[in-house]
Formats: structure tokens, C-alpha cells, sequence
């Protein structure tokens, strides 16, 4: 495994730093008291850095670079604003991969193109009211009449869902057969007759993102934008997982850099008993612990993009890359208000954001305890049988 950086990988890397010191930083407090990110402009900006097609050939509209520069490029959206980088793990990892790896031409061609050059912003459907972890307990149901697709259904906790253009919905299209056999996917537009959404509001976390439901009510979607073949939904949607996770990972470097960031300029600028509080042992024993983190989850991530590159199955490093970072970014989010002490506790400093956001990808994209219980049955052999342990052509998980 090769850890030197390309040139191609350093451009990338520099390019979405710089926009992030100049157009993120400075804004990002004002996004978070009001809930609200200048989407239009993001999308701008970010099609022009090519981030949305950063992972995929040119020839389907990308930018003909891997999942390193992905990765990079989610590390440094993050250490800025950790809605920014949702953005790219709804829109690149958990939609654009899954056309790119199942898709028709015909789909690549109507969708992925769009998607990859940043004209069109998409997002994943698979959460619901009562189906988080549990993805067989989706209940939105797909019935075909004649050559459409029926879809009737509620997603919820869903980036993008009143901002995308289209959607990866997933349903049962023959619950008796069970979620590994009867559940599909769909490409969905948002103008699709029958679609309405909304935004939650007053979240603990990624505040100025957005975060809603998706209602279905008799949307009709034809028969060619049902993504694969019947009754491969649930592959798709833990094949989908597997990018998304990646992103997170990623990104979760970014915000675990920031606190480290913020905290090495507090502790060398606070004085405590007559000296900076950054010559007290304990202050130091908690920057060296997010140094420690920050470099084990940066080794993890760089190992699940050299298989993602290779076209290599990473369920298992992927679903390890994403436990661990995002657990870094948490501890040291917190490491970073308690080193700032009571100025952690106000929003005067960035801290208690970065703690919010870092708390909420524990959870998303499969928990953590999800997580742990993955490597514990790699390790006890237990996931032979896993509908994606079978090699497939074309397979980029």
C-alpha cells in the first residue's frame, strides 16, 4: 500500500482547503443560528471543484479521479462544516455510486451525468419511521401497473429530502419474499407527481443542513427507473451503505483535525496558574489522544479507499473505518469543550458545533453498535452468508 499522495491528489486536497478557509469558515457560524445553508451557491461551488463527480470515470460525466481524492475531499469539507460533507455522502456516496455500480447506460446517461457534473443534487431513501437499523421494517410498498411502479410510503431523517432532485427509494415490491429477495430500488425525481417534503427542525446537530421526510402518495414511476432488477434492493441499499459510510469516515478526520485545531490555539493562548494551560500535562494528554485517533482513522480510511480503488470488497474495513473515525470525531469534539472550559460551552466558539455534528454520525449510516456487531461476526465467521458476500461483476463496495 502506497501512502504518498499524487499530484492529482494534492490538487484536490489544496483546492477544497482553500475554498473551505475562504467561503466556509467564515460563514459557517451565521449557517448554523440560522438553520440554513446557501444550497444554490454550494452546488455551484462544489461542481466546479468537480466533487460531486470527483470518484467517477469521465466518460459518465466525472472527474476520472478514485476514492482517495474522495476521501480528501470529504476530510477537508468536514473540517469546515459537517453539512457540507452530508452533502457529498447523500449525493455522491449513497446515490451516484449506486447508479454508477447498477445502473443502465440508459440511467448513467439520463442521471449520473447530471449528477456527476453537479447540475442536479440527489439523495438516499431508506429510513423510516419505524426502520433505522432494521432495514427489512421498511414499509413503503411498490406495486406495478403495467409498465409503472405504484410507490406509496413515508422515508424520514433523509439529507437533501426538501432539497434534492432525485431519489433512491427503496420498497417492498414482494414482502412475502422477504427483504433479501423482495424489496427494490428506484430512481425517483422529485417533480414525480404525489412527492411531498419537508424539513425537521430543531435538531441537536447540523443545524443548517438539511433534514426531512419524503411522502409518497401514488407516485408513479416507470418501469425503466427501477435501478437493477426486481428484487435487488436490499444488495443495493447495503452496497449504497457502504459508500456512504466511506464518505462519513472520511469527512469525520476532518472535524476531529478541527477540534485538535481549535484546542492546540486555546491552549496557547489561555493562561491557568501562571502558565499557557497547553503546558499543564492533562491539556496535553488530551491533544495527544486526538493526534492518536486522528492518525489511526486516517490509516483505516486510506486502507478502505486503496480496496475501493483496487475494486476490492470493503464491507468489513468500510463498516471499521466509519466505527472508529466517527468515534474519534465525537472524543475529540469533546476533549476539545473540556479543554476550553466554560467558552466551550457557548456557541461564542466552534467547539460545542463540531460536538453537535460529530454526535450525530455515530448514529447515521448504520450506528455504531451496527458497526461493532459487523466486525464481531466477520471475526466469528458469521457473514458468509451475507446477500453481498458473493462476488459480483462490476461490484465497487
Amino acid at each position: 500500500m502506497d501512502f504518498d499522495l499524487s499530484e492529482e491528489h494534492r490538487m484536490v486536497q489544496k483546492a477544497v482547503k482553500e475554498y473551505v478557509a475562504k467561503e466556509v469558515i467564515p460563514n459557517v457560524r451565521e449557517w448554523d443560528i440560522n438553520h440554513s445553508l446557501p444550497y444554490a451557491k454550494i452546488r455551484k461551488d462544489l461542481a466546479k471543484l468537480g466533487v460531486f463527480g470527483i470518484c467517477f470515470p469521465e466518460n459518465v460525466g466525472g472527474a476520472g479521479m478514485d476514492y482517495t481524492a474522495l476521501a480528501l475531499a470529504c476530510e477537508e469539507l468536514e473540517y469546515g462544516e459537517s453539512a457540507l460533507r452530508v452533502i457529498i455522502s447523500v449525493h455522491v456516496g449513497l446515490n451516484s455510486c449506486g447508479i454508477f455500480q447498477w445502473g443502465t447506460d440508459e440511467q448513467k446517461k439520463k442521471y449520473l451525468g447530471p449528477q456527476a457534473r453537479g447540475e442536479k443534487l440527489a439523495t438516499y431513501g431508506l429510513t423510516e419511521p419505524s426502520a433505522g437499523s432494521d432495514v427489512r421494517g421498511i414499509r413503503t410498498t411498490a406495486i406495478r401497473r403495467g409498465s409503472t411502479w405504484v410507490l406509496n410510503g413515508q422515508k424520514q431523517w433523509i439529507s437533501l429530502a426538501n432539497i434534492a432532485d432525485n431519489f433512491l427509494i427503496f420498497a417492498y415490491t414482494d414482502k412475502s419474499k422477504g427483504a433479501s429477495k423482495g424489496m427494490s430500488c428506484f430512481i425517483v425525481e422529485k417533480d414525480f407527481p404525489g412527492i411531498e417534503s419537508r424539513d425537521f427542525e430543531n435538531k441537536l446537530g447540523m443545524r443548517s443542513g438539511s433534514t426531512g421526510e419524503i411522502v409518497l402518495k401514488d407516485v408513479h414511476v416507470p418501469q425503466e427507473n427501477m435501478l437493477g432488477v426486481e428484487g435487488e434492493g436490499f444488495k443495493i441499499a447495503m452496497s449504497c451503505l457502504d459508500n456512504g459510510r466511506f464518505t462519513v469516515a472520511a469527512g469525520s478526520i476532518g472535524l476531529a483535525r478541527a477540534a485538535l485545531d481549535a484546542s492546540v490555539k486555546y491552549a496557547l493562548e489561555r493562561e491557568t496558574f501562571g502558565q499557557l494551560i497547553g503546558r499543564h500535562q492533562l491539556i496535553q494528554e488530551k491533544i495527544a489522544k486526538m493526534v492518536s485517533g486522528i492518525e489511526s482513522a486516517r490509516l483505516l480510511v486510506m486502507r478502505a479507499a486503496w480496496l475501493k480503488n483496487k475494486g476490492i470488497r470493503n464491507t468489513k474495513e468500510t463498516a471499521l473505518a466509519k466505527w472508529v473515525a466517527t468515534n474519534v470525531a465525537l472524543d475529540s469534539a469533546n476533549e476539545a469543550i473540556q479543554i476550553h472550559g466554560s467558552y466551550g460551552y457557548s456557541a461564542d466558539y466552534p467547539v460545542e458545533r463540531m460536538w453537535r455534528n460529530a454526535r450525530g454520525a455515530v448514529i447515521y449510516e448504520g450506528t455504531n453498535e451496527i458497526q461493532a456487531l459487523l466486525q464481531a461476526e466477520y471475526a466469528l465467521g458469521f457473514r458468509k452468508d451475507h446477500p453481498l458476500r458473493k462476488e459480483m461483476p462490476g461490484f465497487v463496495g
